[in-house]
């Protein structure tokens, strides 16, 4: 008895996992295709909120559908959105650095890019339209802030590991949502004083934000693929990890809880 037992638990976490299904979506910006990822539990048939997710430098990766799936094992609706374009995937970090600049020196193109992801996920049925966060890592996580910055409305924003620079500081003021900001500490890729200049820019702006510094960790800290060298301003750091994926779900809990 006790084995059907637990052959009935095993059945049914199977199950369970089973549940969460994946799409390849295209969608456009004016006249570029752009293809995104979606992840979604379909055992749950009414709206739920949703998670977008702008991607690092590299473009849409595993890494960013991996979070999707993670997401929507929690319930969300998960869209890992595209910036780049449909089939614009960096090989090599001289080709994405010079890639992810061209949309940091353009910042029209990029809010434009995210602004197209919103309106097609906002139209998806299985989604609550109320209910929208976007996240992002690195290049994504200035992304993330970008879209907050044209008065999307929006029911939270998280940045891991992003750069923190605006050069329309002054568009703060349209930010409607939430912001969380989970960063390294030592992050040699964005210094003090741009660290500085963001908090004076939330403050001015009276946003309602989150700022929270991981000891010991760098740029990337999420990402297991830039290894574990601190000395090359990049790298995985586990603990950095683990604690802010938590935050991100504590502050989904409270801007976006799933029912």
């Amino acid at each position: 008895m006790k084995k059907w037992f637990l052959f009935l638990i095993l059945l049914g976490a199977v199950s369970a996992q089973a549940a969460v299904k994946t799409e390849v979506v295209n969608y456009k910006d004016g006249k570029t295709d752009l293809e995104g990822f979606i992840a979604y539990d379909d055992a749950v048939k009414t709206p739920r909120p949703v998670v977008m997710i702008v991607h690092q430098w590299m473009g849409l990766s595993e890494n960013e559908k991996m979070r999707a799936q993670m997401l929507a094992e929690k319930g969300y609706v998960a869209f890992a959105v595209d910036i780049y374009g449909k089939g614009v995937r960096p090989t090599a970090p001289a080709e994405a650095g010079k890639l992810a600049g061209e949309y940091k020196e353009n910042r029209k193109l990029f809010r434009q890019r995210e602004q197209a992801a919103y309106d097609f996920i906002k139209k998806d049925k299985r989604i609550d339209p109320k209910k929208i966060v976007v996240i992002g890592y690195c290049f994504g996580g200035t992304g993330a802030l970008e879209l907050a910055c044209t008065g999307a409305a929006l029911s939270g924003v998280v940045s891991f590991h992003g750069g923190l620079s605006n050069p329309q500081p002054q568009d703060a003021k349209k930010i409607k949502a939430p912001v969380l900001v989970l960063h390294g500490a030592v992050d040699p890729n964005v210094p003090p004083a741009e660290v500085d200049a963001f908090k004076k820019e939330m403050n001015d702006a009276k946003v309602d934000y989150q700022f929270i510094s991981y000891s010991n960790a760098v740029h990337a800290f999420t990402q297991k693929e830039a290894g574990n060298d601190n000395s090359k301003g990049a790298a995985y750091n586990e603990l950095a990890d683990h604690r802010s994926w938590r935050e991100l779900m504590n502050f989904l809990n409270d801007v976006a809880p799933i029912k």
